[in-house]
């Protein structure tokens, strides 16, 4: 029998552009820390994502690791993705943006791709205006809520 992942975190935002505001400071340190970083998104975030950093003070080097993410809605690539690292047994953060809905799907998919999940870390990001009047029911469920940090 399977573990439940070690860590699960969740986070909510109003806009693409602040789920990626709320998720660089955690996407930048998880790298410094050498873990892969997946995105499942259920819209294409690349554009944003692009002009967010090019606004951003960045060191070059750190700007080019950000983008070279997948911020596309691939879920079957990344899947895969997911299946490999973990049979590789390495050490992952993945991003779960999306509706309620897609969260709880791709939460259900992730089980059935991956041999070691507690080296999985799981973001669930959910959309707030879809699911406000249960945040409170829904925080709950996490250990932890991410929050807006600086870079």
């Amino acid at each position: 029998m399977k573990n439940i992942t070690k860590e699960k975190s969740c986070a909510f935002y109003a806009s693409d552009y602040h789920f990626e505001m709320i998720s660089l400071p955690y996407i930048s340190k998880s790298m410094e820390e050498n873990k892969e970083i997946i995105i499942l998104t259920e819209n294409n975030l690349e554009d944003t994502v692009q002009i967010l950093i090019s606004k951003m003070n960045l060191e070059e080097e750190k700007r080019k690791k950000i983008l070279s993410l997948d911020w596309n809605n691939n879920d079957l690539q990344k899947f895969k993705e997911i299946s490999k690292k973990s049979k590789e047994n390495s050490d992952m953060v993945i991003f779960i943006k999306g509706k309620e809905n897609y969260i709880e799907n791709i939460n259900k998919n992730i089980e059935k791709w991956v041999m070691y999940d507690d080296k999985i870390k799981i973001i669930d990001c959910y959309e707030f205006f879809e699911i406000e009047k249960n945040i409170d029911e829904i925080a709950k469920k996490y250990k932890k809520v991410l929050g807006t940090t600086r870079l």
